[in-house]
């Protein structure tokens, strides 16, 4: 149940009326009965709601929102296949994503995400964007999550361009396509910090392909920690950011997220499996044309020299 501050705000920017709720969960619900009767998907209230948030209670918007979630989930089985948290329990304990344990002053969470915590050699790059994921799964079965929206914080340190070279093309499109159109949740601003020179070439060529709303909420701050906090205020910080809130603690996040793998098992039982067919819908968004961003992926790659 929301609070009445979070009513008044999914009121003014989700255009969400308490008391047309369960008219338009029902209006979702109808369209997918109608329009994709074998879509295999949850129609709880509470699961259609989650589209519907996202979407600002667009029934088109949200219902091609869920069309593309089920779409994600079954064209890329080496990610969705046994998704649950122990299976990426390697992942949680390497640090490479986790939640900070404080809400930004907007009630947003902040999801931290570390690559040079990831060894290629131990495991490939999609356990973790499992791990990803099934951290947004959790994190977006929160109502004041689902009005809120969250905050990413990346940090590049220490990431070399043979570590960067596993993000190529497939996976950059991939991720994107999850990210910008086949999940319901609200990124409302995504800081990356000491990012490598590479970055910026990278970024510069993959913008084309995110919405604009969603390009201009990229803050790329270097190694400037003053300008880090201007986005995200130094006392939820940890002290490897110059924050005042201790230092990073990974241990409470991976304890919630393993302990809550009966419900997310739940709610993933309510969707057919992937490998299921379903038509194929366009998730990358923009108007360049695909092979041309391979192409100009596998370029930015090849003028950088040879692999670390």
């Amino acid at each position: 149940m929301l609070s009445p501050d979070l009513v008044a705000k999914a009121r003014e920017e989700l255009q969400e009326k308490p008391e047309w709720r369960l008219r338009d969960v029902q209006a979702l619900r109808d369209m997918v009965c109608k329009d994709y009767p074998t879509l295999g998907t949850c129609l709880d209230d509470a699961f259609l709601l989650r589209f519907l948030r996202a979407r600002k209670f667009d029934y088109d918007r949200a219902l091609q929102l869920l069309v593309n979630y089920h779409t994600c989930r079954r064209s890329w089985p080496e990610v969705f296949t046994n998704l649950k948290p122990s299976a990426i329990k390697a992942v949680l304990e390497s640090g490479f994503v986790t939640v900070l344990p404080h809400l930004d002053p907007e009630g947003r969470h902040i999801v931290c995400i570390r690559p040079d915590r990831w060894i290629p050699s131990h495991y490939p790059i999609t356990e973790n964007i499992r791990a990803i994921y099934l951290t947004l799964e959790k994190l977006i079965q929160s109502e004041e999550t689902q009005v809120n929206g969250i905050v990413i914080l990346a940090d590049y340190k220490g990431v070399s361009l043979s570590k960067a070279s596993h993000f190529g093309p497939f996976v950059a499109k991939k991720v994107i396509g999850i990210l910008q159109d086949g999940f319901p949740i609200r990124i409302k601003a995504v800081n990356i910090i000491n990012e490598p020179r590479i970055f910026k070439g990278i970024f510069a060529i993959i913008k084309p392909f995110l919405k604009e709303k969603i390009a201009n909420r990229f803050f790329l701050h270097g190694s400037d920690l003053n300008s880090l906090h201007q986005n995200i205020p130094q006392m939820i910080l940890p002290e490897e950011y110059g924050g005042t809130s201790g230092k990073l603690d990974i241990s409470a996040w991976n304890e919630l997220l393993l302990a809550s793998e009966e419900d997310l098992l739940h709610d993933f039982s309510q969707l057919v499996l992937p490998g299921d067919s379903l038509p194929c819908e366009t998730l990358v968004s923009g108007d360049a044309d695909e092979k041309q961003c391979d192409e100009s992926l596998r370029d930015s790659y090849t003028e950088v020299g040879p692999v670390e």
